[in-house]
């Protein structure tokens, strides 16, 4: 099974799909992670980034889930285009995937997580609450589900995203 995370910078997202990845004893692939490590390697500027994190992760996902492991993507996620490749990951290697939104309703409580969250990423720069507001993000028409951080804990959230899961198993 792909589980595919999206949600905007400082939601919950990552916190959730560590928590999970944890819990189910999974593969974890986070987006950030490999665009830091692709800037560090001096291969790439940040500004030249485009897609290259994607579909490093899109590729490592194809590899794992072809050996069956379940696999956590989690990123921003933030357009039709990146939630498409998901799913065409999801279909070449033949397993089901099951998307989740979180959002922050609480916009007070978001702003506060962004300016106030630790880089747990070397080197890592963190978006300022004002580029979270102006980066580009659809939100999801066909979302599996989606849970809003504001009105749940992170374990309460965890214990919603797996009695979805086990649905489709």
């Amino acid at each position: 099974m792909l589980i595919v995370f999206a949600g905007r910078p400082g939601v919950g997202k990552t916190t959730l799909a560590k928590y999970l990845a944890v819990k189910l004893q999974t593969v974890y692939l986070r987006v950030d992670t490999i665009e830091q490590a692709l800037i560090d390697s001096g291969d790439i500027a940040k500004e030249n980034m485009g897609g290259a994190g994607y579909f490093v992760a899109y590729a490592i996902a194809k590899e794992n889930l072809k050996m069956r492991q379940t696999v956590i993507a989690d990123s921003v996620n933030p357009i039709t285009l990146t939630r498409t490749a998901w799913d065409q990951v999801a279909k070449v290697s033949k397993v089901p995937i099951f998307n989740i939104e979180v959002i922050c309703s609480d916009q007070a409580e978001h702003r506060n997580r962004v300016e106030t969250r630790q880089v747990d990423i070397e080197n890592l720069q963190l978006p300022s609450w004002q580029s979270v507001l102006d980066r580009e993000y659809e939100h999801f028409n066909d979302v599996d589900l989606q849970i809003d951080t504001a009105h749940y804990t992170v374990e309460q959230a965890v214990d919603l995203i797996m009695s979805s899961i086990s649905k489709i198993k």
